[in-house]
């Protein structure tokens, strides 16, 4: 069902702008958020106002290459003097930056104030855009009619997107390592003054459809939910620009849906945008693959609950073991007799876990074959007998490392190596058989398990 009285003419346009504004700002604004200068990308929206202004007054127009050329020169002089300041007068980036950009800011607007009477410019125009107005300014291009916004910034992230794609390789270094770019031959400070210039023409290319204030929300929102989605950077810069789109679409309908449950009128898409933006962010804040708060909370207690279950494995595995070796898997994976049994009041006192707990684990560890129940209580399956073993061969090769080659008094090792047998791998277990000596006893006495295969199924 569709949104009521929406239609492509109107509506259409007005998501195609927003969407291309949106995107145009997000792919520049992830290096801004991951060089930690996000209030740079503040500081020119609102500093190269003097220059729009300027060129109001000397061109008469809000159109033309005297604008854009006006506010590129605006920005340029912001970031040299925020680096005159940083570099100079010892005054920190973040309060260097304050001081620059709320000068101008405030110089900009005094002096659009004054130009306003002689030049169809709205200062809140500026501020908040009028994005609803861009279906009314149409070109006609190949016959058809499409607004001129949409071809503006249709450009502003076709030039954005070339600038990334041309120099992906120089902006990964020189965001993440800048000395390290400088020693191989890429320029840093070319780096930086060419994205500061192109977060200028963005900004002025945005400035008529969302405004100043808006062209920062998008700058910085999408990037920052997209980093609790993602740690690397092509899938960051797919991230934002795709939740930068959707902030646009969902900006726009919610514009028209949401004050109707209210009894009121639409509002403004470019505030709603932000809000849109805002409850992405909330959203990747919560349930994102890498930081968010119950992602990581749940992931937290799988780990813990793993841990758990690693250490019933483990202390049945060690019970079979001093039963005088029975139940001990060989190298080929033959099971012996006499498995030792366990009831969970004995894994749970030995295991210092609550009873209702160890219920828990002992049940999903029933269910997914790795122990079984028994007359006098539970013991391990052949695919537990498996787990249990490499997970005691990784504690036992982590105790030996840690005497041999960590110098380790004994009495302090176990705890460490308990800690570390939980996220040892195959790799890893090699590596420590390797680096070690070629004994079968840990530091303890106790008998190394060697490495098995999976059973099979």
């Amino acid at each position: 069902m569709g949104l009521v009285g929406w239609t492509w003419a109107l509506d259409g346009w007005i998501v195609v702008a927003a969407t291309l504004c949106a995107m145009s700002c997000a792919l520049l604004g992830s290096f801004l958020v991951l060089r930690g200068t996000s209030l740079l990308g503040d500081a020119i929206s609102h500093a190269v106002l003097p220059g729009l202004a300027i060129a109001f007054w000397a061109t008469g127009s809000r159109s033309g290459t005297g604008m854009l050329l006006a506010a590129v020169g605006a920005a340029i002089v912001t970031v040299f003097l925020i680096e005159a300041l940083r570099r100079s007068a010892g005054v920190d980036r973040g309060a260097s930056m304050g001081v620059v950009f709320t000068g101008m800011f405030a110089v900009g607007m005094i002096m659009i104030v004054q130009v306003a009477d002689h030049v169809d410019l709205d200062p809140n125009c500026v501020l908040y855009g009028s994005i609803e107005l861009t279906p009314l300014d149409q070109w006609s291009i190949g016959g058809w009619l499409i607004p001129k916004a949409v071809v503006t910034l249709g450009l502003t992230f076709l030039l954005n997107s070339s600038f990334v794609w041309l120099f992906y390789k120089e902006l990964l270094l020189t965001t993440f390592d800048g000395d390290l770019a400088d020693s191989m031959g890429f320029s840093s400070r070319f780096m930086h003054y060419g994205l500061m210039s192109l977060v200028a023409v963005t900004a002025v290319g945005s400035f008529e459809s969302v405004g100043s204030i808006l062209v920062v929300a998008m700058m910085v929102v999408p990037p920052a939910a997209a980093l609790m989605m993602t740690d690397r950077l092509h899938a960051l810069l797919w991230w934002s620009m795709g939740l930068a789109a959707l902030s646009a679409v969902t900006g726009h309908a919610s514009a028209i849906v949401v004050p109707s449950w209210f009894g009121q009128g639409s509002t403004l898409t470019s505030g709603m945008m932000a809000v849109s933006a805002g409850g992405l962010l909330l959203v990747c804040g919560l349930f994102g693959a890498r930081r968010g708060l119950v992602t990581r909370w749940w992931r937290q207690r799988s780990f813990a609950a793993q841990v758990a279950a690693d250490d019933v494995l483990g202390y049945l595995f060690r019970l079979e073991e001093r039963a005088g070796g029975v139940g001990t898997t060989s190298a080929q994976g033959k099971v012996g007799s006499n498995p030792t049994v366990a009831d969970v009041g004995l894994l749970s006192a030995n295991l210092s876990q609550p009873l209702k707990h160890c219920q828990r684990i002992v049940a999903q560890l029933v269910q997914r074959g790795e122990i079984e129940s028994h007359r006098d209580g539970y013991q391990l399956t052949e695919a537990g007998r498996h787990r249990a073993q490499l997970l005691v061969r990784s504690h036992r090769l982590w105790e030996l490392y840690l005497v041999e080659q960590a110098q380790f008094e004994i009495d302090r090792i176990h705890d460490k190596a308990e800690a570390w047998e939980h996220v040892t791998d195959e790799s890893m277990r090699q590596s420590l058989d390797q680096a070690t000596s070629q004994t079968d006893l840990d530091p303890h006495g106790s008998q190394i398990p060697p490495e098995v295969s999976p059973p099979r199924t």
